[in-house]
């Protein structure tokens, strides 16, 4: 996925300021596209220099002139074009499976401490995630094809915490096993 492409999703969701960008992006597409608030306003420069979206002051602003971010044509044109392109699925480089082929070969690491954090945050993740659901998509709450979309994005989500739950738990049975 590319940082642009998030940000003018982002930005046709909202026009929204820089800081305030940043603070959505925290709370909706970073939960699976991280990126510093660094990033994301070096990406807004980049973005505003290709034409794909302007800067303004919106009447509103009072002495603060903060500048606000809209999509324009150009960017809605490259948002399409994007979406269109094919993309492969999600690598997975996760240094906690290489420590478990570590173990696997050494015998001798306890990882279990590490795994039951590990546990822990992805339960976090769930019972937000399950919050979030609770919220926005009450159970027989009609939803446009939009909102049906970002549902089925969340329960993306949820299904991948539940199965880091699964393994992760198993992992700790055998893991606690005497070698």
């Amino acid at each position: 996925m590319s940082l642009p492409h998030a940000v003018l999703t982002s930005l046709l969701e909202k026009s929204t300021s820089g800081y305030d960008l940043a603070r959505r992006f925290d709370k909706s597409i970073g939960y699976f596209w991280h990126a510093t608030h660094q990033q994301i306003y070096r990406e807004l420069a980049r973005m505003e220099a290709a034409g794909w979206i302007e800067a303004y002051v919106p009447p509103d602003a009072g002495n603060t002139r903060k500048k606000h971010y809209r999509v324009l044509p150009a960017g809605r044109v490259e948002l399409a074009r994007w979406a269109q392109d094919s993309a492969d699925p999600m690598d997975l480089r996760d240094a906690f499976t290489v420590k478990l082929r570590a173990d696997a070969v050494l015998g001798e690491v306890d990882l279990v401490p590490e795994l039951q954090r590990h546990l822990a945050l992805h339960e976090e993740r769930l019972a937000q995630y399950r919050r979030f659901e609770a919220r926005d998509f009450p159970p027989g709450k009609p939803l446009t094809r939009g909102q049906a979309i970002q549902h089925m994005i969340l329960k993306k989500g949820m299904l991948y915490e539940q199965g880091e739950i699964a393994w992760g738990r198993e992992m700790v049975a055998l893991l606690s096993q005497p070698a």
